[in-house]
């Protein structure tokens, strides 16, 4: 059965809609003018959380256990005292580390339903087992013997963990997307990590073969089969059949498909997934401004271009990495310019939800 709840994140606040009679309709909003730079339902909980950047009295964490008519404030991770952060760019020069970012919460395995994962700028995965009442440091990421020569910030001041992944037939198993750093997997509960970046490309490094310093935007695992790895990469998109072990560039040689942020995965067939192509870093803005989805049907090999009902001529939207949703036939994305977009046909046909958002960034049916 289709989810009929949409959960956003923006510019200014949390915003939830209610399809009713076919129809999307806000619900409800919370935290107006304040940044919610994620947010999402646990399904094993049913508890709303949001993750919101206050500005000048920093990262503020909030669940809901009614469906968001009230919050409560959750105590936001930190990191322990005597952590530091190394500028690559100068030579390793050390800084205090403080939380400047909360990228993404994701529930742990269902068979752990109090396990909850944070990831943050700079790039730190924080852990909780008591349901989101406090949170540590996984350390043993945090002092991956890489993080210091090759973890960087890709757009922002530092790197950022802002992919997490549960193997949904082993809670034990988890592989993280650091931006800039690279895939890490661990099959141990996070006690210990491997790199898992064999045949991604860095294009702006000395090496673009580099083992680390690579910059996945985003990363997910085929929910029907799990070894399928996915990932919208700075560049390219890539997948892997095995387990993350090697990585193959699915863009298009010579197309549009290849720079972006978000990236779905279908539910039941592990060759099909979704993305939404910009030009370029140095141009984040549709191809030819105009607004397409692009879709394979066959693990990448081709690749459709879905445009109807988006605009085809002056269009400037950017999609960040968490404002694309699949849940069955449906899709949702939105946008930097405020545009809120759905399919409920696999994105065969689109239409906007609304033009006056603020700028989107996260997603989630719920």
């Amino acid at each position: 059965m289709a989810r009929n709840l949409l959960i956003l994140g923006t510019r200014k606040g949390l915003i939830l809609l209610h399809r009713q009679q076919g129809e999307w309709r806000v619900r409800q909003t919370a935290f107006a003018g304040v940044p919610v730079s994620y947010a999402m339902r646990d399904h094993r909980t049913g508890v709303l959380w949001v993750c919101a950047d206050h500005g000048h009295w920093g990262q503020k964490l909030y669940r809901s256990q009614d469906g968001g008519e009230t919050f409560a404030e959750v105590s936001a991770p930190k990191f322990p005292e005597g952590s530091v952060i190394y500028d690559v760019f100068s030579g390793g020069a050390e800084k205090p580390a403080s939380l400047s970012y909360l990228w993404i919460i994701a529930p742990g395995g269902d068979d752990r339903p109090e396990r909850l994962y944070i990831g943050t700028e700079p790039g730190g995965l924080f852990r909780s087992d008591d349901g989101g009442e406090s949170f540590h440091l996984v350390e043993s990421l945090w002092q991956h013997p890489s993080r210091k020569e090759n973890w960087f910030g890709g757009g922002r001041d530092q790197a950022g963990v802002c992919a997490i992944v549960v193997d949904p037939r082993d809670s034990n198993h988890l592989y993280v997307g650091v931006s800039v750093g690279g895939v890490y997997e661990s099959v141990d509960d996070g006690r210990s990590w491997v790199g898992r970046n064999q045949g991604l490309r860095a294009d702006y490094l000395p090496d673009p073969f580099s083992e680390y310093g690579h910059d996945p935007h985003f990363m997910v695992a085929s929910p029907s089969n799990p070894d399928i790895l996915w990932q919208q990469n700075h560049c390219g998109v890539f997948r892997s059949t095995n387990g993350g072990k090697t990585w193959q560039d699915i863009s298009q040689p010579n197309g549009p498909v290849k720079f972006g942020f978000p990236i779905a995965v279908d539910a039941h067939d592990p060759d099909t997934a979704w993305v939404v192509p910009g030009i370029s870093d140095e141009m984040r803005m549709p191809v030819n401004q105009a607004l397409f989805v692009g879709r394979t049907e066959d693990g990448g090999k081709t690749w459709q271009e879905l445009r109807k009902g988006l605009p085809q001529e002056n269009a400037y939207d950017v999609v960040f990495r968490h404002a694309l949703d699949i849940d069955e036939e449906q899709l949702a994305f939105g946008s930097t310019t405020g545009n809120l977009y759905y399919s409920s046909n696999r994105g065969d046909d689109w239409s906007c939800i609304s033009h006056n958002l603020p700028p989107i960034y996260s997603v989630r049916f719920a």
